[in-house]
């Protein structure tokens, strides 16, 4: 409460209490220590330091992507796409798993291959796509 009154700000950028929530157990575990031994509260301290940072350092991360994703939509805003590439770039800046192919894309945009793969090849022509250095059946796609 110090250190957030400290801030004299309203608004916080991060979230320590969803940090303490994904490390719950090593607070319970930090705590009950605290409280049973002498009453030092140096590992305490530390600990809730370590995981303030930590909540600071993802916030750090989530605003870079948010950023991220903007600077690309700004770059390409003026670029005519369709709902399902749309969706699917959406996928790849949030930070899909894998390598993006075009059988992946037209499981995940519930369309035909075909249609998958003009899609992939409009935004490849564009310079929103290139295609990995693998080639063949191989043949994967990634943000440029």
């Amino acid at each position: 409460m110090a250190l957030a009154r400290a801030d004299q700000s309203p608004q916080r950028f991060y979230s320590l209490s969803a940090q303490i929530q994904r490390e719950r157990k090593d607070y319970y575990d930090m705590l009950e220590r605290t409280q049973k031994g002498l009453l030092d509260v140096t590992d305490w301290l530390e600990w809730f330091l370590s995981c303030l940072l930590r909540a600071m350092q993802g916030a750090e991360l989530t605003l870079c992507a948010v950023l991220a994703k903007a600077n690309f939509w700004q770059r390409w805003a003026a670029t005519p796409m369709n709902a399902r590439q749309i969706k699917l770039l959406n996928r790849l800046l949030d930070g899909f798993e894998g390598k993006l192919t075009s059988s992946k894309w037209a499981a995940i945009a519930k369309c035909s291959p075909d249609t998958a793969l003009r899609d992939i090849n409009e935004l490849v022509a564009l310079g929103v796509l290139s295609k990995t250095p693998e080639g063949g059946r191989s043949t994967a796609y990634q943000l440029t």
